[in-house]
């Protein structure tokens, strides 16, 4: 299927959601377009990552992972779904 037939379908109801949030609405919308822009987003986040804890410490650290607890949670349910 090409892009313009994929563009020609309509959305559903989740993906619209997504497109509306400001921020994370864009980088979906790249990452659609280009896969590679998946990897782009992670490294920024990494990057964000580090100079956190350079800057504040621990502490930042420590909330970056509580943060990501309930993005984990939800990977493990998907991966064992049937």
């Amino acid at each position: 299927m090409s892009l313009a037939a994929a563009e020609a379908l309509p959305m559903s109801r989740g993906r619209r959601a997504l497109y509306a949030v400001p921020v994370l609405g864009q980088v979906a919308r790249d990452i659609a377009k280009d896969v590679d822009a998946a990897l782009y987003a992670v490294v920024i986040f990494v990057t964000l990552v580090i100079l956190g804890v350079m800057t504040w410490g621990l502490p930042a650290l420590v909330v970056t992972a509580v943060t990501l607890v309930p993005v984990m949670f939800v990977l493990l349910i998907w991966v064992t779904l049937p």
